[in-house]
């Protein structure tokens, strides 16, 4: 510490004057040195030998701080809570919006007494497990997770911790995802969507909106626990209308496009409508502009959910508002914060909101009934 100054900084050393340099220049040489012009500076090397290893320590130093800062210890104040956040399809992520809106209205304040750490994925299980694990390994206070697949994997990653989740945009029939709307049970609990009950009236609202139509394809990923509740309600009222079920369940894009294609050299499709169950397959973007492009060359509609690309949209949707869901997870969170175990607080229902794209009704040349138009809760024009 010798050669650093009061403000910790290495002082200059000073340049040895030319009678210092005189005095090395006679000095007889060491044993086995030889006479080296080199070693003339060995004062002003060392003194820079210092400098160097002052000035590593001040890097070390800033990349420790920097580290800290970027990992989230150094601006946790006492009594900030952290919230991990994983939106598991883009088209969702407005409910992170609601979220917060709905926190901030309850007196949250974000960095002052509650943090986000927000992540997002799009139909990706591997990643969305390793997002949550990282979550616990975090020991975050509380995780928000949507929709249904990766909900279920944060109640396994979170099985023996004291970490609470609450779920949004959630299938909770066929899941045991929670042992009851009224008592969840564990550390769960969240904002129920109401999928059967859509499905349903997705069905209903298509076949009003096409009479004579006799065939519906009904595309979704295989393996998704929360496809079966649907399909279990809609095919009793399938029949009862006499209009056929084309259920295809596929295990990835690639598959779907191929459907489409086999269809497509077939000449006749054998489909008059497309309707969309929740599912995430039929939500990624690319899979939607694939298969709006194959409704619009063949003149049918696709209706269940809106959905919009840059050259195609569907007819209709039914479903729970993202912000709104959102808004209703904040009231769970902020249960939560206050001591109420997430098993013990009854799970809510979100309200189905119920879009009509009357544009592209004009399109296919649809006429809307009356009664439909003002069912509807928001008309697209």
């Amino acid at each position: 510490m010798e050669n650093l100054d009061r403000a910790g900084f290495p002082r200059r050393c000073p340049l040895p004057s030319k009678t210092g340099m005189e005095r090395i220049s006679e000095r007889p040489p060491s044993p086995g040195r030889g006479n080296r012009p080199a070693d003339r500076h060995a004062g002003r090397r060392g003194c820079m030998s210092t400098a160097r290893r002052s000035l590593s320590l001040w890097v070390c130093f800033l990349a420790i701080a920097v580290g800290l800062l970027f990992s989230g210890c150094a601006d946790r104040k006492p009594g900030m809570k952290r919230v991990g956040i994983l939106c598991g399809l883009d088209v969702l992520f407005p409910t992170v919006e609601g979220f917060k809106g709905g926190m901030q209205e309850m007196g949250y304040v974000e960095g002052v007494d509650i943090a986000y750490d927000v992540k997002r994925t799009n139909f990706d299980p591997e990643t969305e497990e390793r997002i949550l694990r990282r979550f616990v390994a975090d020991r975050v206070d509380m995780i928000l997770v949507f929709p249904s697949e990766p909900a279920i994997t944060a109640k396994e990653v979170t099985q023996g911790t004291p970490i609470p989740v609450v779920f949004c945009q959630t299938y909770t029939e066929g899941t045991n995802l929670i042992k009851s709307v009224p008592e969840p049970g564990g550390n769960i609990t969240g904002v129920r969507f109401p999928g059967p009950d859509l499905a349903l009236k997705r069905f209903e609202i298509l076949h009003e909106l096409l009479p004579q139509a006799k065939v519906f394809w009904v595309p979704y990923a295989r393996d998704v626990p929360i496809v079966p509740p649907q399909l279990a309600v809609l095919r009793p009222v399938a029949e009862q209308a006499g209009i056929t079920l084309v259920e295809s369940p596929f295990e990835s894009p690639e598959d779907l496009f191929q459907f489409m294609e086999e269809r497509d050299k077939a000449g006749d499709i054998g489909i008059d409508a497309v309707l969309l169950i929740s599912e995430p397959l039929t939500r990624i973007p690319a899979v939607f502009e694939a298969m709006g492009k194959f409704a619009f060359d063949h003149h049918i509609p696709i209706g269940g959910t809106i959905i919009s690309s840059k050259e195609h949209s569907t007819l209709f949707g039914v479903a729970a508002k993202s912000l709104v869901s959102g808004r209703l997870a904040a009231v769970q969170a902020h249960k939560i914060l206050k001591g109420m175990p997430a098993g013990s607080i009854p799970v809510i229902s979100a309200e189905s909101f119920f879009q009509l794209n009357y544009k592209v009704a004009r399109e296919l040349g649809l006429d809307v009934p009356e009664g439909l138009l003002k069912q509807a809760d928001e008309i697209l024009r």
